[in-house]
């Protein structure tokens, strides 16, 4: 385990899947990270899938490659490359046990960095191999809702600026995990900018929303003043979540580079919807930055 420090907050990282598993308020004492047995994870990070292929599979020129959901960073042990007071930085190379799934070199670099606003995260993809790289990319914090223990679940509102005056979601179906059915439909509870939470929102699963100009998230309640604020900028949708049927005292609010698969047949790689790619010695950087109150 891996700790950072700045003078407001702490935050500790495992090197197994570079997953944030705690991030305290040093002064008033609490834990913005949600640690309970009734979701076991923390703060996933998705690569180089998102969600579910079909068949937990896909296709690279043909031939089938078993896939797990989200990928298989979140179930390797990262390589820790430095490690300061405020900052840490973690490593995940290519190797044998990586290509069973993903036949493909690449470097993941995963930083983390505290200052006094907040977490700043950042995930760095390398191109190693000889030909175009294509990949997903997520993020799946999940925060302790209510705050500190602040006012319940349904106090809370997100705040998804600058306002627009509807949002489009993926439509999921289960069979029985969720997938895409292919539709968009509107979010649900949002008005001027505002989602008022509520359990059933979360009915059928997980909420991807299509970032189309989303710069930032803030959650946030009327009953604490402590809040969570992310800007999202660098992704192309913003996921919610949490776990459906169990009033679960959380929020997953998850930037997302990827999207599950449509419910159907095995995709090619090279043409799965809304992946990233890097040419060959390319790199790409992706900034997450959770500032909190």
């Amino acid at each position: 385990m891996q700790t950072i420090k700045s003078s407001r907050f702490t935050a500790e990282i495992d090197e197994h899947g570079a997953q944030l598993t705690h991030l305290y308020s040093n002064n008033d004492h609490f834990d913005y990270i949600w640690n309970n047995p009734l979701w076991e994870k923390h703060a996933p990070i998705l690569f180089p899938a998102i969600g579910r292929s079909n068949d937990d599979a896909y296709l690279v020129d043909g031939k089938k490659y078993e896939m797990p959901q989200h990928g298989f960073a979140g179930d390797h042990d990262f390589e820790v490359v430095s490690h300061q007071d405020d900052q840490v930085e973690l490593l995940l190379r290519s190797d044998g046990s990586t290509k069973k799934y993903y036949p493909f070199d690449f470097e993941f670099t995963v930083t983390f960095k505290l200052n006094d606003s907040g977490l700043q995260v950042a995930f760095k993809v390398d191109n190693k191999s000889n030909g175009d790289l294509s990949y997903s990319l997520g993020f799946h914090p999940a925060f302790n809702v209510p705050i500190n223990g602040e006012g319940s679940f349904d106090d809370y509102r997100l705040d998804l600026a600058p306002a627009s005056q509807s949002l489009d979601t993926y439509e999921i179906v289960k069979k029985p995990n969720p997938y895409r059915s292919g539709k968009v439909t509107k979010l649900v509870n949002y008005k001027n900018g505002i989602v008022d939470l509520d359990h059933n929102m979360f009915e059928k699963g997980l909420v991807i929303i299509k970032n189309t100009g989303i710069k930032s998230v803030k959650l946030y309640s009327d009953d604490t003043e402590h809040a969570v604020s992310i800007d999202v900028s660098d992704f192309d949708h913003v996921t919610l979540w949490t776990k459906e049927g169990a009033n679960a005292p959380f929020l997953c609010i998850e930037p997302f580079n990827g999207l599950p698969d449509v419910y159907g047949d095995l995709v090619e790689l090279s043409q799965k919807e809304g992946n990233h790619h890097l040419s060959v010695g390319d790199s790409k950087t992706y900034q997450c930055l959770i500032n909190l109150h």
